[in-house]
């Protein structure tokens, strides 16, 4: 006997109705969910129906003890910071109908992919101490796809209805399936959490927004690595260029009050 697995949600959202002798173009019809949020520099009303949350980056190279940042020197408690936050808020956005949609490093072991100014951010002398490496304190390949250290860190749980989409650049757009991905979820809006913020949240949120999509930063959804003006900027810059910054809590607080009222 086969079993054939449930559609993706991007696949329910985003299909055709069949029959033997007819096609029906008609999408299935998503009602609109209004909800109103405090924001920056105004304050929104987003559509629930047509928001996904895209959390980038929450992997342990990045945010675990054990991974390949603390292994070289460096702070990672500002990469730890939105661990607790983005815990709390997914299992809302999910009961809530909303996508969660996992972006994470996830190369190609043999990186026939990448572009040497891509391997150089990572080993920026040339002694093979980047993307690939072992020498991490874990000793898994550096964000390597399918290993512990490009795995999302085990306070985040990834749901079976997620989606998880490999990324090879900053940005989780170029050379991926990610566009593709939410335009079958039929989404316009895109909320954003994950590390850094300054850095690969930035990125994919700019390109986000450069394809069209609305873009929200949630700013106790994100954290970096970085020195505090870094973030400064990039708080200003989503404002002023790109969308909008929120609070998860915030968020929270809104669905709470919706669902009481």
């Amino acid at each position: 006997m086969t079993t054939t697995a449930p559609p993706a949600p991007a696949l329910e959202r985003n299909r055709w109705g069949l029959s033997p002798d007819a096609v029906d173009l008609r999408r299935p019809p998503r009602p609109e969910r209004p909800l109103t949020v405090a924001a920056h520099p105004q304050r929104l009303v987003l559509d629930l129906a047509r928001t996904a949350v895209v959390v980038v980056d929450m992997q342990n190279d990045f945010c675990h003890p054990q991974g390949w940042l603390a292994g070289i020197g460096v702070d990672i408690s500002g990469a730890r910071e939105p661990i607790a936050p983005i815990a709390g808020l997914l299992p809302v956005l999910r009961e809530a109908g909303v996508p969660v949609v996992w972006v994470n490093w996830g190369n190609r072991p043999d990186q026939a992919n990448l572009p040497p100014g891509v391997r150089h951010v990572y080993d920026g002398d040339g002694t093979g101490g980047g993307i690939g490496s072992t020498a991490s304190p874990s000793g898994s390949p550096v964000l390597t796809t399918d290993a512990w250290a490009a795995a999302v860190v085990d306070e985040l749980e990834i749901a079976p209805e997620d989606v998880c989409v490999d990324k090879y650049r900053m940005s989780g757009f170029p050379d991926s399936p990610l566009d593709s991905i939410l335009r079958n979820l039929r989404v316009d809006t895109l909320l954003f959490a994950g590390v850094n913020a300054d850095q690969c949240v930035l990125a994919t949120l700019t390109d986000a927004a450069n394809l069209g999509y609305d873009v929200v930063m949630l700013e106790d959804g994100v954290g970096t690595t970085s020195p505090e003006f870094c973030m400064q900027a990039t708080v200003y810059n989503v404002r002023q260029c790109f969308g909008f910054t929120a609070l998860g809590s915030d968020l929270e607080a809104a669905l709470a009050a919706q669902e009481q009222g």
